[in-house]
Order: C-alpha cells, then structure tokens, then sequence
C-alpha cells in the first residue's frame, strides 16, 4: 500500500480502448502533476474487443513508465498490494462497476468489514459529451472516491442523478477535458497553404450514425463539398482503420464505402488519420454529428458546424448542441455559413481556455491530494449491490469475470504464474484469432444478417 511522501504522485491507469486510454492517462497527468516528464504513471489494457493496437496507441502518443493488456481479475491482482497513489479507471461503466468491487474486496482485511487504512484514491468519469444513458453510466461508477465530471453542467446533472437514489453526490467533482490544448486558430494562416478556400475536416464517428444509407449520405456531401469548393481541401477524420475498434463498434467502416465513391473521390478529398489535435492545427472549419472533437475546435476557435442534415436526435447526439449555435446543414456549409458558437453555452460545456482552462483541475487534484493524504480513507461504497440490485449487479460483475462478492470467478486469471513461453504464444494467437472473428463478425456477417432480416 502506499506511502504518502513528497515525491509526485504514482498512478495507474485501466483503459479499454483507445480514446479511454487517451482520456485516462491525460486525467492522471493532471490529478498526480502538471509536468507530464514528472508524473509516475503505469498503463493497464483491460482485455478485450476494443484492446487498442500499437499504431492506436502510438497515435494516442501519452507516455507511460509501462503498459500491459491485463483481465479485470489480473489488474486487482497488480493494484491492490501496490503503492500506487491513485487508480485512474477510464473504461465502460460496466467495467468500472467490477473493478470497484474486485478492488473493494482486495482491500477489506481478513475479517471482511473494514478497507485498508492506505488504499489508493479511485477516481473515474467520461471521456467526452455524456449525451446517452446518463443514469446507467452514472450509477456502474457511483463508489469510485472522485466521479470527474468535464463541465459545470455535466456536474450538474450528475449530483441530481446520485441524490435522486439517495446516492452521496459529494464524489462528483468539476474539471474538464484533459486533452483540449493547441494553438488558437489564425484565420490568417489560410493564406498560406495549399488550399486558399481552406481546410475542412469532417470528424466521423464510428457509431453514430449506425447505417449504411445515412453513413453513404454524409460521405457523398463531403464529397461534394469538395467538387463545389475545388479551392479547399476536405479531409475525413477517421477514427481507426478496417480490423482495429476504437470505444464504439464500427460495422460499416467509412473507407469501405469511399472506396465505391462513383468516379472516383476529387483531388482535394482524403480520408486522414493520426491526432485529432494535429488535424486541428491544418482546420478552417471542423464538421462532425456529434463528435467530442467539436469540444476541441471550440476550445482553439475554430469555425465548428454540428450537423442537422439528419435531423436533431438523441440517437445521435447532436441535440447535446442545442443552444451552441453549431447547429448547421451540409446545404448551408455548401452556401459558405460558418457558424458562431454562443460564448455562454461553450463555457457551461466546460470548454475554457487560456488561464481558466489551466485552473480547471485545481479543484479535482486538490480532491485527490486530499483523499491521498487521509490517514483513514472510507471503504468503496458503490451504489449497486447484491442488495439493490440483485437481478443486474451479478450479471455486469460476471462479465468481468468477477462473482457478486466481488471476488475472482473460479478459474479467471489473476496475474499470479505467468505462463511458460509456448504456453504464451498459443494463448495470444488465440485470443488475436477470437478478435478477428468477432471483427469479421461485426463488420462483415453483421450488417448481411441485417439486410435480409429488411427482406
């Protein structure tokens, strides 16, 4: 367990995907130290469908001192007896459900009723705009010591949540997205690309929308953005590549369809890859559905566009918009609009900058430096139990490879012989075989089954 010293903080971050892991590790370095060079940070992977790739990692570009791909059972196991100071869970809210009570059970002494005395700090939250399932979310991370939330009205939200169950809101504490930065957007550099008429870069998500004709849709007006503006460049900001997963599942990948572009895509379309805030240094204009990329380009002051072309849906997540003056159609970016975002919604939304965007984690460390320091810190108390909801908690618990107690399922792994060199061979070539199924599976055998069941 750890011992609280005045060397900065040592933290550990799980995450299961790639912007997690980005959000995760971002959050850590600024709970343990503004001097990313400074912080002590160890990476976990929790196993599974979306486990980022090297290039997705590498893309993500945060250091860590190590990262390993663990299961849930094998990440207790590495945190519970160590001497982290904090423990950073950056996952689906499922999954920090379990480790909550994986790690809660790791920490009571022999005899069951009391936490050890020098735990470390859990801490949790979102890795952009909570525009679905708010209360499911809220309450599979209700028990973590600090629930982070990335805006004033985020914080708002989610202390109404934890009161109206009679949950302890307190936990909930306001900062904002670890990862807006960049330099401020200058109109002026336009001049001085290859593209006088500017660059625009269309944010994709890999869920939303969630078929084929709709997808096909926003791809041709991009498209066709670029025919009618041959004087400016538009790039498709994809999220990963065909086989890799990324937070969501992408059944219909964006590249696929592009590649049935009829006549071919024009010279000043691309699709794009790489760091959102590098893409954000070349953009004119930031278009997106619903995309936590928005919050980036706001916070620089790029010209950002929410799209209403198919409507303003919750299933979508553009009405989360609502009153930021975004909200603009392809027919209107066509035209030359650019929208102006309302100064009062940008900063309710968390999207500070300059000084104020510094100080927004001052709060959040000062939390965890407290809790750190408390010679007496109160045992996990999540708001789901065996008690209050015996019918969901086994279930989510299960899935993780945990029982309702909290301990390890018979048989799951748990970090304490690592297997013998053949043994370790056969057992990532499976597991990389049973991801490419589930892949062909959700991207190929999927979207077919679909299609007949319209028949």
């Amino acid at each position: 367990m750890p011992t609280r010293t005045n060397s900065p903080l040592r933290a550990a971050v799980l995450a299961d995907s790639d912007t997690r892991w980005k959000w995760g590790a971002l959050t850590a370095h600024r709970l343990v130290s503004d001097d990313q060079d400074d912080a002590r940070l160890d990476g976990f992977l929790l196993r599974g469908r979306a486990t980022p790739t090297v290039r997705q990692l590498a893309e993500v570009g945060v250091r860590a001192q190590s990262l390993r791909e663990v299961t849930g059972a094998e990440f207790v196991r590495a945190v519970s007896g160590s001497e982290y100071d904090v423990i950073v869970l950056s996952c689906v809210g499922g999954a920090v459900q379990a480790m909550l009570h994986g790690l809660g059970r790791a920490w009571r002494t022999p005899a069951g009723d009391a936490a050890d005395a020098r735990r470390p700090v859990v801490v949790t939250g979102y890795v952009g705009v909570v525009y679905e399932k708010l209360a499911d979310g809220l309450l599979l991370r209700h028990g973590a010591d600090v629930v982070l939330a990335n805006s004033a009205y985020d914080a708002d939200r989610f202390r109404a949540v934890y009161r109206g169950v009679g949950a302890d809101p307190r936990s909930v504490v306001e900062c904002a997205l670890p990862f807006l930065g960049g330099a401020p957007y200058d109109p002026a550099a336009r001049a001085r690309r290859a593209h006088p008429g500017g660059t625009v870069v269309f944010a994709v998500q890999p869920s939303v929308p969630d078929n084929r004709a709709d997808r096909a849709y926003l791809l041709r007006r991009a498209v066709e953005h670029a025919r009618k503006h041959p004087d400016r460049e538009v790039l498709m900001k994809l999220r990963s590549k065909p086989g890799e997963h990324t937070t969501h599942i992408e059944e219909l990948p964006y590249q696929k369809l592009a590649a049935r572009i009829e006549g071919g895509a024009p010279p000043n379309f691309r699709l794009s890859y790489g760091n959102m805030g590098e893409v954000l240094d070349t953009a004119d204009l930031l278009v997106t559905v619903s995309s936590t990329a928005a919050l980036e380009s706001l916070h620089r002051g790029v010209p950002t566009a929410v799209l209403t072309d198919l409507g303003i849906r919750e299933t979508l997540g553009n009405h989360h918009f609502l009153g930021s003056g975004c909200l603009a159609s392809w027919d209107q970016l066509d035209a030359g609009h650019l929208p102006k975002p309302d100064p009062d919604w940008v900063a309710r939304q968390g999207v500070h900058t300059g000084e104020a965007y510094r100080s927004a984690f001052d709060a959040a460390r000062e939390r965890v430096a407290e809790l750190a320091a408390a010679p007496e810190p109160p045992p996990l108390s999540p708001y789901y139990t065996p008690t209050t909801a015996p019918g969901y908690l086994p279930r989510i618990l299960g899935r993780y490879g945990f029982q309702p107690d909290g301990t390890p399922l018979p048989g799951a792994p748990t970090g304490d012989a690592e297997p013998s060199g053949l043994r370790r061979v056969v057992r990532n070539t499976m597991r990389e075989a049973a991801r490419g199924a589930y892949r062909h599976g959700v991207q190929r055998v999927a979207p077919v089954i679909r299609r007949m069941g319209e028949l």
